[in-house]
């Protein structure tokens, strides 16, 4: 049963976005070559602490145009990776923007049920 490291939790986090007719309006060339630039050397950064993976969606969806799925133990490495990605200019110069961010703790129900046990935490008397 994997949790993670760090407080023995891992979470996970669906990074939502879009890009703006702007970046659309840049050529594919132009596109890759801000990709390389801005983008890529964050993600490497903190990739030692938070792995992505990246999905296209437009073609099922017209609410985003993408998103990252991320993983991580360490909350604020997610927190200044996404710092991180704001002071690119693909961002503040509004090639792209973040939507919906959806975080979760992978089976936080077993940590917390395990803590329970080992007597490191009270349920408080309530039930669910």
């Amino acid at each position: 049963m994997k949790h993670g490291t760090k407080h023995g939790l891992r979470y996970g986090i669906v990074l939502t976005y879009t890009v703006t007719p702007r970046w659309l309006a840049l050529s594919r060339e132009e596109r890759n070559a801000m990709r390389t630039e801005h983008l890529e050397p964050v993600f490497a950064a903190y990739a030692d602490r938070v792995t992505a993976r990246f999905f296209d969606a437009e073609a099922f969806t017209g609410r985003v145009s993408d998103f990252a799925v991320l993983e991580t133990d360490d909350l604020g490495a997610y927190y200044f990776l996404v710092e991180a990605l704001r002071d690119t200019p693909v961002i503040s110069e509004g090639y792209l923007t973040f939507a919906d961010i959806f975080l979760g703790v992978e089976d936080g129900f077993q940590a917390y049920e395990e803590s329970l046990s080992h007597g490191t935490v009270s349920n408080g008397g309530g039930s669910r």
